[in-house]
Formats: C-alpha cells, sequence, structure tokens
C-alpha cells in the first residue's frame, strides 16, 4: 500500500481571491486522499503600501496565521500547486521571489519528478490569465516536473474554458470566487492527486 501523496499548494494573494481558490485546491486535496500544505510566500511590498489599500491591509492581518513556503516544503511535496495574481501577464514578484530561492533543490535533482500545475487571478478579462501560467511553467520544465494542466478533461472544463488551469476574474474585487471557478478548482486539484499517486506508484 502506498503512502498518501503528499500535495503543496503554495501561493501569493494580495487581497485575497487567490487565497480563496488556494483554499478551495487543498479542500479537494484533502478529499482525494492527499496530505496537503497550505502556505503563503512572503510578502516583499513595504507595509505602507499595504496599508494604503484597505483590502489587501484586511487580507495581510487575516492571513497572518497561514505559514510561508519554504523550500523544505517542496523538496517534502510529491505534487505542487502554485497560485499567483497575474502581474503585466506575468508571475506576481513575490512568487517569483520564492521559486527563485530553490536553485538549492534544483541543483540537487529534488525539484524533478513531480507533478506541478498553476492557477492565477486577475483584474480583467484577457488581462494575462494564459500568459502567466505559460510563464510560471517555463520554471517547471526547468526543474525537469512534470506540468499536470487541467486541460479539457472534464465536461465542467468547457464551462471556466482555461486548460492550462484555474483562473478567475475578480473585476477588482466585486467579483468573489464563484461555482464555476470552485469547480475547476476541483478537477484540477483531484487530476494533479490522481497523477502524483500514479507517479508514486510506479516508482
Amino acid at each position: 500500500m502506498t503512502t498518501p501523496v503528499k500535495l503543496a499548494v503554495v501561493y501569493y494573494s494580495s487581497t485575497g481571491t487567490i487565497a480563496e481558490i488556494a483554499k478551495e485546491l487543498r479542500d479537494a486535496g484533502v478529499k482525494a486522499g492527499a496530505e496537503v500544505r497550505l502556505l503563503k510566500v512572503a510578502e516583499l511590498a513595504p507595509q505602507a503600501a499595504i496599508d494604503s489599500n484597505p483590502a489587501w491591509a484586511a487580507h495581510h492581518a487575516a492571513t497572518a496565521e497561514i505559514p510561508e513556503a519554504t523550500p523544505g516544503d517542496i523538496e517534502w511535496a510529491d505534487a505542487v500547486l502554485f497560485g499567483t495574481p497575474t502581474r503585466f501577464g506575468n508571475v506576481s514578484a513575490q512568487l517569483k521571489q520564492f521559486i527563485d530561492t530553490l536553485g538549492g533543490l534544483w541543483a540537487q535533482g529534488k525539484l524533478a519528478d513531480k507533478v506541478y500545475s498553476g492557477f492565477v487571478s486577475s483584474a480583467t478579462a484577457h488581462a494575462g490569465q494564459e500568459s502567466t501560467l505559460l510563464a510560471l511553467y517555463n520554471s517547471i520544465h526547468h526543474f525537469g516536473g512534470i506540468t499536470v494542466s487541467p486541460g479539457f478533461t472534464d465536461p465542467a472544463k468547457f464551462t471556466d474554458g482555461n486548460p492550462y488551469g484555474t483562473s478567475h476574474v475578480d473585476a477588482q474585487g466585486t467579483n468573489p470566487v464563484d461555482d464555476t471557478t470552485r469547480t475547476a478548482a476541483r478537477i484540477q486539484a483531484e487530476r494533479a492527486v490522481r497523477m502524483a499517486t500514479a507517479l508514486k506508484a510506479a516508482a
């Protein structure tokens, strides 16, 4: 009997949309039988910038108890789901900074042969969601990781329409995470756990 898949959900969220999706992924991973760690990456913005946006400040305070990810969490995991808001069609600086700390593990080959997938949000539609996921996956190729995107592997994926990963348009915080996004997250987490389980069993 194989041990449960170890799933790390590692994210950056300023005002809470990505954090909400991350929790949905965590819950779906647990239901799929995985041992899950929900982890945020360190905030790089100065406190003055955070305080200038009430939603950002409120979310920052509300998630203070969520542990910050370390390279050790990635080494521990069989599968990793990375989450980020889009930043000019690219990965947020906070998540990228964390990824850049993984060089030591990469040099030892400890990032290879794991399952990876990504999830994103943006303020408006067509605002770089797909390009952000593709940019994120560039790092996975360098890791020697196995990119497991959701694709159109479930009929519900034709509703949200993003085969690269779960994505949500938050309309500057006025459009909360809805059932379509939650369903997409569930499908993605289940698929990542299923593929990681198969790889672990084969090994």
